[in-house]
């Protein structure tokens, strides 16, 4: 199954999103009719089929490879993240993810300028966003407390951004940001504590993985 191959190197996928969810079992990438009608990879037998005992070093590859998709973020630049949280004092897994929602694309996703994480990388490099008064077109680019986050005057009638900001279907702010919908700005208040993060990611078995 090529899709799990832990390489060092492995480009961004552009396949279909519902198909990755499928194998993860979950919607990783936020809403998906297409999902919500099965939710269990395509086969000739469907959700009925037998699967062996997956061993433990699967189970851990696959819930790094889940976070690594849900961030958008490529196998050598996670690897980076992973063994750069691992070097600091604190809880390794809770300071990885930390460093995921510190990400540029990540706070535009949760501020509501794009309905997604790979629409909000796009955002970013087509330099529709201000850092602080200045353009920033990385979306890896790292969020400090205090940091305010724009949209570029010219952008804000944008139609993705706009229709992002006023889809009535996206969730609540999260509480470690802080969003000026009308003026189309936000400021990063604080790093947050891993209760604070929503994703659904056993972090733990990412530090298991690395540290074999």
């Amino acid at each position: 199954m090529i899709f799990f191959q832990d390489k060092k190197i492995m480009a961004k996928y552009i396949g279909p999103k519902t198909k990755i969810s499928r194998r993860f079992g979950e919607c990783i990438y936020g809403e998906d009719k297409y999902f919500e009608r099965r939710k269990y990879p395509s086969g000739q037998h469907g959700n009925n089929r037998r699967r062996g005992k997956r061993s433990e070093y699967f189970i851990q590859l696959i819930e790094k490879q889940k976070a690594r998709y849900t961030y958008g973020i490529l196998e050598r630049q996670f690897e980076s993240l992973f063994f750069e949280a691992s070097r600091k004092k604190g809880i390794t897994g809770e300071l990885l993810l930390q460093a995921c929602e510190s990400r540029l694309d990540n706070i535009v996703f949760r501020l509501k300028f794009a309905p997604s994480r790979s629409s909000a990388r796009q955002i970013v490099s087509h330099r529709h966003i201000i850092v602080n008064n200045k353009i920033v077109n990385i979306p890896s680019f790292r969020l400090k407390p205090g940091d305010k986050i724009e949209i570029k005057e010219k952008s804000k009638k944008h139609p993705v951004i706009l229709n992002s900001i006023y889809n009535k279907k996206t969730g609540p702010l999260v509480e470690w940001l802080v969003l000026d919908e009308k003026n189309m700005f936000g400021m990063f208040r604080m790093i947050p504590k891993r209760i604070q993060i929503p994703e659904n990611i056993k972090e733990q078995l990412i530090v298991e993985f690395y540290s074999k």
